[in-house]
Order: structure tokens, then sequence, then C-alpha cells
């Protein structure tokens, strides 16, 4: 996402499996940037957000990309992947 001169990456979720969920949100930027966040994901139906901190844009907005993936519990080594999920060209918002 785009405001201005800043970039981010927001996914939302809705967890309806009965047990917590991992999450991992990335966001690429040109030059090799990247930033990771990992966001835990209660079991329950309401509607969550994760979302990565807002930064100064390097260069061209449609530059970035943003990738969430979620995983059930336990240790990455351990837990399988449930979702893995891209982004379009990242795209103005009025946040």
């Amino acid at each position: 996402m785009t405001e201005g001169r800043y970039v981010w990456a927001r996914t939302y979720y809705r967890n309806t499996a009965g047990e917590q969920l991992r999450s991992l949100l990335a966001l690429m930027g040109p030059g090799g940037q990247a930033v990771e966040l990992h966001c835990e994901v209660e079991a329950h139906d309401e509607p969550g957000v994760c979302e990565t901190p807002r930064g100064p844009a390097h260069g061209a907005a449609g530059a970035y990309t943003a990738v969430a993936e979620y995983a059930s519990g336990g240790t990455a080594e351990e837990a399988p992947l449930l979702l893995r999920t891209g982004s379009n060209p990242a795209s103005p918002t009025t946040d």
C-alpha cells in the first residue's frame, strides 16, 4: 500500500480453524530491501489485520511486492504451510 511517499504491506485474516495460526508478512522492495513481520493469528471468528511499519518508498511503488504466509501452530520446521498469497502492484490508499 502507498500513501504519499510511504509504502507498507497489510493483510487481513479471519481464523476459524479452531487453533492459533502463525503468519509471516514480507514486504520486498527494490535493491533487495525487505521487511518481515510475524503476526499471531488468534483462533476466533473476528477479523484481524497484520501490517508492516510504514516507511519511505525507494523508487516506484510498483517495484514493491508483499507476500503473506499462514501456517498452523508449532515451530516453522514442523508447521505445514496453509496459505501463501502475493500482492498486486502497490496502490494508493486514503488511510
